[in-house]
C-alpha cells in the first residue's frame, strides 16, 4: 500500500478525527473510504435521481447506468 501525505486546514483534521473515533476506525481507514467514494463516483450514489419518475419506456432505470455512459460519452468525444 502506498504512503500519501495530504496538508489539511486544523478545524477539518480535528473533524476527521472526531469521525475516525465516532466510527472506532482509523483515520487512514475514513479517509481511504472517502476517497475511494469520491474518485470512483459510484454511479448509484450520484444519481439517486436517476429511476424516479416515468420515461415512457418500461427499462429505463434498469439501463440507466448504460444509458448514461451511452449519452456521457458522446459528449466528452465533442
Amino acid at each position: 500500500m502506498a504512503r500519501v501525505t495530504i496538508s489539511v486546514p486544523d478545524e477539518l483534521a480535528a473533524e476527521i478525527q472526531r469521525e475516525a473515533r465516532r466510527r472506532h476506525a482509523s483515520v487512514s481507514e475514513l479517509v481511504r473510504g472517502a476517497l475511494e467514494a469520491q474518485i470512483r463516483g459510484r454511479l448509484e450514489n450520484s444519481l439517486p435521481f436517476a429511476s424516479v419518475g416515468r420515461s415512457g419506456t418500461r427499462n429505463t432505470a434498469r439501463d440507466a447506468e448504460a444509458i448514461l455512459r451511452r449519452e456521457w460519452g458522446g459528449a466528452r468525444r465533442r
